[in-house]
């Protein structure tokens, strides 16, 4: 199932790709294909950040996210 998304997603990653390959040589002529240009890049990088994730999202990961975490105080680098 997991396999299946992230092929998807880079299935569509490609698709923008291609997208902005072709707005590129248009993006200076109209500003509604610049505008358009910039909406595709934002999707991109939305769907590489997704895609990141799906990749890294691991087991141990998500106790670590689940679990609290110490932090470290000032103080406590003045004790004993």
């Amino acid at each position: 199932m997991k396999n299946q998304e992230i092929s998807k997603l880079k299935g569509i990653i490609r698709e923008k790709e291609i997208q902005l390959e072709q707005l590129s040589a248009h993006v200076d002529k109209s500003s509604i294909c610049s505008e358009l240009y910039n909406k595709v890049v934002l999707e991109k990088a939305i769907l590489n950040k997704q895609l990141k994730d799906m990749e890294n999202d691991s087991f141990l990961l998500k106790i670590k996210k689940v679990l609290p975490h110490k932090k470290t105080l000032i103080c406590d680098y003045f004790k004993g």
